[in-house]
């Protein structure tokens, strides 16, 4: 697979490593020299603060014991 380099820098990712490595428009990407001189590119995943927001507050408190007795219930059935 091969790509051009743009008068501003761009770089078209060929669809089959977009497919591949699961790039979608907004992913985000690490570019690393490595000391042989290769360019990794890396997609980063979100951030487990993303997941912030994502399931609804219990709505009583729950004590660790409670979550135990919730797991297991769940393990058995």
């Amino acid at each position: 697979m091969t790509g051009t380099v743009t008068s501003k820098g761009q770089v078209t990712i060929p669809v089959e490593a977009r497919r591949k490595l699961g790039i979608v428009p907004g992913t985000t990407l690490e570019f690393v020299v490595t000391d042989a001189g290769t360019l990794v590119v890396i997609p980063r995943v979100g951030s487990v603060r993303d997941l912030k927001g994502m399931v609804p507050r219990p709505k009583r408190p729950l004590s660790i014991e409670g979550m135990e007795r919730a797991i297991s219930r769940g393990a058995r059935s």
